[in-house]
């Protein structure tokens, strides 16, 4: 792995770590403005900008106040741009997050594809996608 690659990874952790702690202003400093995003298992539309994750993120909506973990499950990179002033990475993975809480051991997994852009401020997320860790059927039964 070279140096950029190590530097996408290393940015992608903190990213991630802030949403699970709770950590807003690293969330804010690792997130566009312009943020796009699919959850699917919140709404069936493309959500826009930060106010919706903020509200999560202060209401502890992952429900990881306790021990938790999380693993990437077959991470990939797709580096373009990587001599330009705005290199462009596409990071995807199956994100499987694990809590221990009062009934135990609890997991759970998605699909997960990240965009992410180098400016003047470094690294931000500019989009994401995630969609079920399952075989969804191809119409709502």
């Amino acid at each position: 792995m070279n140096q950029t690659e190590q530097e996408i990874w290393d940015f992608l952790h903190r990213h991630l770590q802030s949403i699970f702690a709770q950590d807003a202003a690293v969330y804010r400093a690792t997130t566009s403005e312009e943020l796009s995003l699919y959850e699917w298992f919140v709404a069936p539309h493309r959500q826009d900008g930060l106010d919706f994750h903020f509200f999560m993120i202060e209401h502890g909506w992952a429900g990881t106040a306790g021990d938790f973990r999380y693993d990437l499950l077959e991470p990939r990179l797709q580096l373009y741009g990587a001599t330009s002033e705005s290199p462009t990475a596409v990071v995807s993975y199956t994100f499987m997050l694990t809590i221990a809480g009062a009934e135990g051991i609890t997991h759970r997994t998605h699909n997960e594809s990240r965009v992410l852009v180098k400016g003047k401020a470094g690294w931000q997320v500019v989009h994401v996608h995630k969609s079920p860790a399952w075989q969804a059927p191809q119409a709502p039964g």
